[in-house]
């Protein structure tokens, strides 16, 4: 997880799900979707239906990214 590759990653707060949702105006199953056994999912102690925010910085700029947790 510490690695230059490897994308800062977070699980969001239930505020903080709700805002994102409710900016975005979309319900939870309409993110991109991760498997709740996949390898960052596990080591940041997620579950299903969590959403996880990946922030990525490619040298020309900073994106953010989110996916739900699938079974």
């Amino acid at each position: 997880m510490s690695h230059d590759l490897v994308p800062e990653m977070k699980i969001l707060t239930e505020a903080e799900k709700t805002k994102l949702l409710a900016k975005l105006g979309i319900v939870s199953n309409q993110l991109p979707k991760m498997l709740s056994k996949d390898p960052a999912v596990l080591a940041l102690k997620g579950t299903v239906g969590d959403i996880v925010k990946f922030e990525k910085d490619d040298g020309t700029g900073k994106y953010t990214s989110y996916r739900v947790v699938v079974e």
